[in-house]
């Protein structure tokens, strides 16, 4: 029997699920269950897998579990930003190899408009717009990814836009920045109402358990999930909870468990939205992963997020939200200063599993066990379309995409502790004090 040591308890003040549209939570499991299918993990990943092993086996029943109610976990508290275009940070300019660059685009575009899809033909409200993204520099060095990145879409023949910093103010109010680039092809959209409406439109034959925390699995011929009020015996386990997938037994010290925070604003008043001035909605990346991710939402409140840590228990921090709340005031201070006396309505952290060579697990774990995992901070995308695939490859299909998926090399090993945290904390310390004013 495998223990399961850390379960999902993230913090309450998520903004994005407080925001959106309030949904009745599924029931927790109760007593016996036998299933064919069981998935774990009703994020982006979880709730592509079993909607496609749905259409699948469409006489079968799909059991979707999650540890915590749907939305208000890890999908549910990203920045919004469903990204088409590859961002290979290893590469001088962010492409890298052109073969593998085409191919990721191919994913992401997949997994954009299978969420379009979905989100019409339900009628999914969750502000999904396709805005583009700016990705802004202050600094220098800034600078010289944009000009980097631009190099790299060139050769992958993508379209773009440089605006100069002069220009910016026009497009999202602010004319903090130096330059941006914009890209056209990003989706914005509200996390936490896009993953309740993907929930509350599963087919008929997935059974949605919410609340229910798996604390012990038993593998063999079935693998039988334990957990307080009862357990569930599955022919087949899909695990599609992104970092805590180690916690089954696989990939051990492979993962990186990062917390990324965000606060969003009180929405803001008419007069507030004259002064502010640009575009109604819209998404800034920084050039520095180490800088702020800045969104203007529908319902005109400000995004603003930055700031790390590394939470190897996979535990949320209430220290670090009290710490680095002051970190986006300042952040917003130094973007809007038109905006003297918007607060903050509400700060939260996020987790993100990140591998040291920012590849993620794709395919069969053990018998009976498969895993689409780690997606490295593209987990709207990314999560869908590998989920949608991983549930064609047990099915029996192939796919060219499929191919390119299993092909990779997956995570690489980490080095053992104390040494693991005492460089990943140093390697967060510096990145952003380095940051500067892009923070």
């Amino acid at each position: 029997m495998t223990r399961i040591t850390a379960i999902p308890k993230d913090d309450a003040m998520c903004g994005w699920y407080h925001t959106a549209p309030a949904r009745q939570a599924r029931p927790a499991h109760h007593g016996e269950k036998k299933t064919r299918w069981a998935v774990l993990g009703a994020g982006f990943t979880g709730l592509a897998v079993a909607r496609q092993l749905a259409s699948n086996f469409p006489e079968d029943e799909i059991v979707l579990i999650d540890a915590q109610e749907v939305g208000f976990g890890t999908s549910g508290r990203n920045a919004g930003f469903a990204i088409d275009l590859p961002h290979d940070i290893g590469a001088d300019d962010y492409i890298g190899d052109i073969d593998i660059a085409r191919s990721t685009l191919k994913l992401n575009r997949m997994g954009q408009t299978i969420l379009h899809s979905l989100v019409e033909q339900h009628g999914i409200d969750c502000h999904m717009r396709p805005s583009g993204k700016y990705q802004a520099a202050v600094e220098d060095r800034g600078i010289a990814v944009l000009e980097a990145y631009r190099r790299g879409l060139d050769k992958l023949g993508e379209p773009y836009e440089v605006i100069a910093g002069k220009d910016l103010p026009d497009h999202i109010g602010t004319s903090f920045y130096r330059q941006a680039l914009f890209t056209p092809g990003t989706m914005l959209v509200q996390p936490s109402a896009l993953v309740k409406g993907l929930a509350d439109t599963l087919p008929s034959n997935v059974t949605l358990y919410e609340n229910t925390a798996i604390s012990n699995v038993d593998y063999g011929d079935k693998v039988v999930l334990g957990h307080a009020r009862g357990r569930i015996t599955a022919d087949k386990l899909i695990l599609a909870n992104n970092a805590f997938g180690v916690r089954f037994g696989f990939l051990k010290h492979t993962v990186l468990p990062m917390y990324l925070y965000a606060s969003l604003t009180r929405p803001l008043t008419n007069a507030e939205q004259a002064v502010l001035g640009g575009k109604d909605f819209w998404g800034v990346i920084p050039a520095d992963p180490f800088g702020s991710t800045v969104r203007r939402t529908h319902d005109n409140r400000i995004l603003m997020r930055n700031s790390f840590s590394f939470n190897p228990d996979q535990q949320s921090k209430p220290h670090c939200l009290e710490r680095f709340i002051r970190n986006h005031r300042l952040s917003f201070e130094r973007r809007f200063p038109m905006l003297p006396d918007v607060e903050f309505d509400y700060t939260w952290s996020g987790s993100l599993a990140l591998t040291q060579n920012h590849k993620g697990f794709f395919g069969q774990l053990a018998p009976n066990v498969y895993g689409a995992l780690f997606c490295n901070g593209l987990g709207v995308t990314r999560g869908t379309v590998t989920g949608t695939l991983l549930a064609d490859l047990i099915a029996g299909k192939r796919h060219e995409l499929i191919d390119f998926l299993l092909s990779t090399s997956g995570p690489n090993t980490l080095p053992p502790e104390p040494f693991l945290s005492i460089g990943v904390n140093a390697t967060l310390w510096w990145g952003q004090r380095k940051a500067g004013m892009e923070s």
